[in-house]
C-alpha cells in the first residue's frame, strides 16, 4: 500500500474493529513490513491515539484508553447510528446531556457527506419517537453502570425497593436495557444468587469494585428479552386486549420492545395484549402501529381513549 496517508487510516480501521492484533497479522493485512508498521503505530501516536503495544510470541497491537479524545474513523453506518443517538439523547431522554448531545450532534453532521445527512434526515422526518415522559436518569449512572457491563466488574449501589425501603446490592452487571421509557439493568445478584432487573430510576450511587467476575449465560435469548419476560410474568393492574386490523408481522415489528403478545387473528388482523399499570403507554403503541383498531378488554382503557379522543379533538378545532 503505496499511500501513506490511506495505509494509516486503514490501520487505524483494524484497530478500532480488533481487540488485539499480533504484529506479523496486521503488517501482513496492510502488505507492509513490521519495520514500517512500528513506524506507523508511532505516528499514530503522535497524533493522540494511545496504541499498547506487547513483547514476545505474543506480541501485538491494541487501541486503549487515553488522556483525550483523539479523532475517530467510522463507516457510514456508525457515523448515522451515532448522529440519530445525539438527537434521541439531545430530546431529554439522559438528564444532563442534552445540551452537550447537541453540541456533539452539530460537530458529527458539520462533517458529514451529503448523502449521510440525507440519510439522518430522512430517519428523522418519518421516525416517530414517543415522548420521554419516564423518569429521567443521570448521565454519570448510566456511564458508570454502562462500564461495569463493559469490563465485566462487579458493581455495587443502593436500591430501594417498590416500599422505599433502601438496600445495599452487590451484583455481577450484564446489560442496561430501555424498554416502555424506563431503564432497567440486567445483572447477577450475588446475595440472592439469581438473575434479577433493577430499575435505573431506583438506583442511587453505582461503583465499581474492581473485582472482576467471568460472565455467566443469562437464561433469555437477550438481555431486552429477559426484561420484557420478567416485567410481563409481575402483577399488573390492567391486562388490555385489543383487536387490530392489520398484519400480525407488521405489528410484531413496531411493539417488539413494548413486551407486548402479538396473537394473529387472520390474515389481515390480530389480537394484541399488554400488560400495564396505567393506560398511557397502550395509547402510544396503538399510535405508533397506526391501524383501525377494537378494544376488547377492558372497558376502562375504551373509556379512557374516548376522554383522550375528545381531549384531541377540541385540540384540533381550536
Amino acid at each position: 500500500m503505496a499511500n501513506t496517508s490511506a495505509r494509516m487510516l486503514r490501520l487505524l480501521s483494524l484497530l478500532q474493529t480488533h481487540r488485539h492484533w499480533p504484529g506479523l497479522e496486521l503488517a501482513d493485512r496492510l502488505g507492509v513490513s513490521e519495520r514500517t508498521l512500528r513506524r506507523d503505530i508511532d505516528r499514530l501516536r503522535e497524533l493522540g491515539y494511545p496504541v499498547q503495544s506487547g513483547r514476545g510470541s505474543a506480541g501485538g497491537y491494541q487501541l486503549g484508553s487515553g488522556a483525550a479524545m483523539p479523532p475517530l474513523l467510522l463507516d457510514d453506518e456508525e457515523a448515522v447510528a451515532i448522529a440519530v443517538g445525539l438527537r434521541t439523547a439531545a430530546g431529554g431522554t439522559v438528564e444532563g446531556v442534552e445540551e452537550t448531545s447537541l453540541r456533539a450532534l452539530t460537530k458529527v453532521v458539520q462533517v458529514m457527506p451529503p448523502r449521510l445527512r440525507r440519510r439522518v434526515d430522512a430517519l428523522n422526518t418519518y421516525t416517530v419517537t414517543a415522548p420521554a415522559g419516564g423518569p429521567q436518569i443521570e448521565a454519570t449512572t448510566l456511564t458508570v453502570i454502562a462500564q461495569a457491563c463493559r469490563d465485566d466488574e462487579r458493581l455495587t449501589f443502593t436500591y430501594a425497593t417498590p416500599s422505599g425501603e433502601p438496600a445495599t446490592r452487590l451484583v455481577e452487571p450484564h446489560r442496561l436495557v430501555s424498554l416502555k421509557r424506563r431503564w432497567y439493568l440486567v445483572a447477577w445478584d450475588l446475595d440472592r444468587a439469581d438473575w434479577r432487573i433493577f430499575r435505573l430510576d431506583r438506583l442511587t450511587g453505582p461503583a465499581a469494585t474492581g473485582a472482576r467476575f467471568r460472565p455467566r449465560d443469562l437464561p433469555a435469548e437477550d438481555a431486552a428479552a429477559f426484561v420484557a419476560e420478567r416485567l410481563g410474568s409481575r402483577p399488573t393492574r390492567y391486562e388490555i386486549t385489543v383487536l387490530l386490523h392489520a398484519p400480525v408481522g407488521m405489528v410484531e415489528e413496531v411493539v417488539a420492545a413494548t413486551g407486548g403478545r402479538v396473537e394473529p387473528v387472520g390474515d389481515d388482523s390480530c389480537r394484541l395484549r399488554l400488560q400495564v399499570d396505567a393506560f398511557d403507554w397502550p395509547v402510544l403503541v396503538l399510535a405508533a402501529v397506526g391501524a383501525e383498531f377494537d378494544v376488547v378488554h377492558p372497558p376502562e382503557f375504551r373509556h379512557y381513549l374516548r376522554d383522550i379522543g375528545r381531549l384531541f379533538l377540541r385540540g384540533g378545532t381550536a
